[in-house]
Formats: structure tokens, sequence, C-alpha cells
């Protein structure tokens, strides 16, 4: 394929490269080549690959939408395929970040450690956003949304308010030969104190860490970590990690690419 660039990934080349993909916003609907795409696969997971992630261009402009499925198939990624994501780093009172581990269950990167919640805002309009103000916003709500879902946080104890947005970053990683990611990933920064009662079917294990804790973990053979979780914690995290009350000096409106 032709590297992915700001030219090749407009909304017309978009939609011709990938016909399942909705203009429009609207709900996923399972195809009948699912059945054996899926065999093996846990039920809540599969059902979960239906939901409709934010299609978008180069410049992170929705152009349309397409299930989960569509957008972590490698085949697509490979050809450019890009959708929105976000991750949330959640510290507590004592500077301690709230780490989780994928549970065996997931379809993409099972068993792996990651920040608190890694997920998608979906193609409803509380969530969408055109600029990017309406667009972290959106994400925020997708943030609360998910942090109830897979670790049982109370929307209440997560305010919107309270979350900081850092960048976007766009990267490409490959989970096995049939799934992957690729995405601009919003980075949520927030301070809170909630009650932790993980989802089983989502999170294997949760913990709190400082930052030496983790560094420690990085050195330690046996366990395995998201590539966009190494990536940011590589580049970025501990400078961050370490100016937590002074963190919205790090808010950027341009994109870090990482491809």
């Amino acid at each position: 394929m032709s590297a992915i660039t700001e030219n090749t990934l407009t909304r017309d080349n978009i939609l011709r490269l990938f016909p399942d993909i909705a203009a429009t916003m609207q709900t996923s609907r399972p195809s009948a080549q699912d059945a054996q795409l899926f065999d093996g696969y846990d039920e809540e997971q599969v059902r979960l690959m239906e939901e409709v992630c934010i299609v978008l261009d180069w410049n992170d402009i929705p152009c349309g939408s397409a299930s989960k499925k569509t957008c972590h198939l490698m085949s697509n990624i490979n050809n450019g395929l890009l959708h929105r994501a976000f991750s949330v780093f959640l510290f507590n009172e004592e500077n301690k970040l709230l780490l989780q581990q994928r549970a065996d269950e997931k379809i993409t990167f099972p068993g792996m450690w990651t920040n608190t919640c890694c997920s998608h805002p979906l193609a409803i309009p509380s969530e969408i956003g055109y600029d990017l103000p309406t667009s972290i916003m959106g994400v925020k709500r997708a943030a609360q949304r998910k942090l109830d879902q897979e670790l049982g946080i109370a929307t209440d104890q997560v305010p919107l308010d309270k979350f900081h947005f850092l960048t976007r970053i766009h990267y490409k990683a490959p989970s096995d030969g049939v799934w992957g990611e690729h995405e601009i990933d919003y980075i949520l920064f927030i301070k809170a104190a909630p009650t932790v009662t993980a989802n089983p079917n989502e999170v294997k294990d949760a913990k709190y860490v400082t930052a030496k804790e983790l560094r420690a973990m990085f050195e330690d053979k046996d366990l395995t970590f998201t590539p966009w979780f190494k990536l940011i914690c590589e580049t970025y995290l501990f400078d961050w990690w370490s100016n937590l009350d002074e963190v919205n000096s790090f808010r950027e409106t341009e994109i870090r690419r990482m491809i």
C-alpha cells in the first residue's frame, strides 16, 4: 500500500476504499460472514463489535461511521481506515495512576496491562463532535460511559469538568494477524477517588501504581502492555505525571503523528 498521508486520508478516498462505511452516522448490523470471523470469541465481546465508531480523515474530521469490527480489521487498517478513540489516565489523591489489565475475553490485545480506560466515542450525537471543542466534549461523555461499563465507576464520581484534555495521538498498531488499531487518540487526565468495581468481562485486574512501580512493571518480562500505552509512557507520560498540578500547561491542539 502507499504511505498514509494527508492526501490519501480524504473523505472521498475513504468512502471509495471502504464501501461498507456509512457516509452518515448510523447503527451497525452484523453480517453473515461474522459467524466465521468471531468463531471462538466471547459472546459479549462479539456483541460490542457491533458498536459504531467514528471514521476520520487525516485532520480528525468525521466522514462517516463503521462498526468496531470494520475499524479494527487489519485488512482495513493497512489501507488507511482511521477512527477516533480516547485514553483516560485516572490518578488518585496520592497521584497514583489506576491501571487495568484487559480481560482475556477481549478480542483485541487480551490480557495486556494498560491505562485506566481506553475505548471509542460512538457515532451518536452526544459523542461525535465536528471540531476540537465539541469532539473533546464527546470523548469526555464517552469516557464517563466506559469507566462505568468497564470499572463500575459512577458518572458522578468523574464529572465532565474534572477531565483535562491534553493532546491527540495518531498511531497504528497490530494486535494479531486479524485485528489492530489505527486511531486518533484523545488523551484525558482526571484526579478522582472513585469506587472501582471491575467488570470481569472487560477487566482482569486493576491497581494503582506510582511512577516508580510502573517503571518496574515494564522491566517484568512476564507482563505485556498495550502498544498505545507503551508509546505514551515512552514519550510523554512521566513528564505529564510529574507535573499533575500544572497538567493543563501541556494541552495542545496539534495532532501528534506516531505512525
